[in-house]
């Protein structure tokens, strides 16, 4: 019994002492933070950093501050207002029943009136400096319904923004201050973002200005509606991380730890609707495209494959005897008139690579596309029979063709138009119309109508051009009297499908 009571105490002491020995490790690495666990970004430790070992590996102490000081003052605070829908109230006067026997009508006195209201404040966000000159990215959820957008650098000063234009699709806006000598945030590679990296998140959570919090990349090209189930929003090919990122944080700086801008901050996924663990950036990759192409061409230009696609499954390899990857995107159709078709892809292929980069998640292939302009020439890696095969590819628009597409004259009714081509007319059998594009929140939107809309008639008026629509929208607003402004629109979608719309253009004034 004392031989075994001895044996015990050993044990004990042994545990005891290993207690301490890890207790004391711990706090000499300073504490129990996750984030020592983790390699940072530098392959050197900073100011003569110390070196800690976790096990076998020997991980350099991390260094925020140089990243923090460098990015703060690039990043602004974005208020936006707008004016509530007005009320009706009711005239002075009371019934007259003379004035309505005779007219018609309730008389003036009767007649509702709209109350005068300011403008309130719609939402909170961030935004990232771009140029000296002004020039600023934020996400389009920011500014979308906005009247008037207020900025504020992190000095306090504050300036009127204009928006330059917005691309719904990738939830990216450009809008402009008349100032100089701004701070920038230089622009770095998403591409070369690698899972496990530190970042960091700038911008206004809950409007506490010039906050940084952060963070690793937890994954890449991850696409948020096929987890929430909750259908396609756009393009989506997101930078995952676990920096904190809230309300507020819209359109802010996802950095790196040398201070570059490597993503845009835009959504969290949560239940609540506060972060509850992850966050998701648009790459860099990305934005530098679409902010390029609203400054130059004044809309995106959006390149398209001509492709309908899943992703391989096991099901889908083993019933198709796919054998040569585990991974790609198993093409099920071919679109008539393609660049896809022209290039000779087929049914069954598996597309593995667009121009050398992995496209096996659509997230990837979304990327790999949104980079691409109409006109630009394409390397698809495939497989086809299980064997390895590469075509170039010519990229088309979504009117089938290289051409530039230019935006056109964005009026009050949220959105612009554009000219479609004789082809078009041809096969959807109209001899006239205008295509809605670029559409925003407004009046046409609240109304039901969707992007790629072609008006034929408005208020049985043929409409042939852009102008058309602005001479029958500046006719109904110059009418004499009433509430009952409406444009009675006619029209079709480019699958042929015919639809009616009644767009109210008192509503929302």
């Amino acid at each position: 019994m004392k031989k075994t009571g001895m044996i015990l105490l050993a044990s004990c002491a042994v545990a005891v002492a290993s207690s301490l020995t890890t207790a004391f490790v711990m706090r000499a690495a300073g504490g129990s933070h996750d984030e020592d666990n983790f390699y940072s970004a530098q392959s050197e430790p900073r100011d003569g950093g110390n070196f800690y070992t976790v096990g076998s590996v020997t991980t350099p102490a991390t260094d925020f501050t140089s990243a923090a000081e460098s990015t703060v003052n690039g990043v602004v605070s974005i208020k936006s207002y707008a004016t509530p829908r007005s009320q009706m109230g009711q005239g002075g006067g009371g019934y007259d029943p003379f004035y309505e026997f005779f007219f018609g009508t309730p008389s003036p006195r009767q007649q509702p009136r709209r109350q005068q209201q300011q403008p309130q404040q719609l939402g909170l966000g961030s935004g990232v400096i771009l140029s000296e000159d002004g020039y600023i990215v934020t996400n389009n959820h920011v500014v979308e319904g906005a009247e008037m957008l207020e900025v504020t650098l992190n000095d306090n000063r504050s300036f009127n923004a204009t928006v330059i234009g917005t691309d719904p699709s990738t939830d990216l806006a450009l809008v402009k201050i008349e100032a100089d000598s701004l701070h920038v945030i230089p622009i770095g590679d998403s591409e070369g973002l690698k899972v496990g990296e530190w970042v960091l998140a700038v911008g206004n959570p809950f409007g506490f200005t010039s906050t940084v919090t952060t963070g690793i990349v937890s994954a890449k090209g991850r696409n948020i509606s096929s987890i929430t189930r909750s259908g396609n929003t756009g393009i989506e090919s997101y930078i995952q991380t676990d920096a904190a990122v809230n309300p507020g944080n819209s359109g802010g700086a996802l950095v790196n730890l040398a201070g570059e801008l490597v993503g845009i901050n835009t959504a969290i996924y949560s239940q609540t609707g506060n972060f509850a663990g992850y966050s998701f950036a648009v790459p860099t990759s990305i934005v530098k495209k679409v902010v390029t192409d609203i400054k130059q061409y004044g809309a995106v230009q959006r390149a398209f494959l001509g492709v309908l696609f899943s992703e391989l499954t096991p099901q889908i390899a083993k019933e198709k005897n796919i054998t040569a990857t585990t991974s790609g995107l198993y093409v099920g159709e071919v679109q008539e008139r393609s660049a896809a078709m022209e290039a000779g892809l087929k049914e069954g292929d598996v597309i593995v690579a667009i121009n050398g980069n992995t496209t096996t998640s659509t997230g990837q292939l979304q990327e790999a596309m949104a980079k691409l302009r109409p006109g630009d020439k394409a390397k698809v890696t495939f497989y086809r029979d299980n064997k390895k095969e590469t075509v170039t590819v010519t990229l088309r628009n979504n009117q089938g063709t290289t051409n530039v597409t230019k935006a056109g004259t964005v009026t009050d009714l949220g959105c612009a138009f554009k000219a479609i081509s004789p082809e078009t007319r041809r096969q959807l059998g109209i001899s006239s119309g205008v295509q809605v594009s670029g559409l925003q929140d407004g009046r046409f939107r609240r109304a039901g109508i969707k992007e790629g809309f072609i008006i034929t008639d408005i208020n049985n008026s043929r409409v042939a051009s852009a102008d058309d629509v602005e001479k029958i929208y500046d006719a109904i607003m110059k009418s004499a009297d009433g509430y009952d402004k409406v444009m009675f629109i006619t029209g079709l979608y480019p699958t042929g499908k015919k639809m009616y719309y009644a767009v109210d253009l008192v509503d929302g004034e």
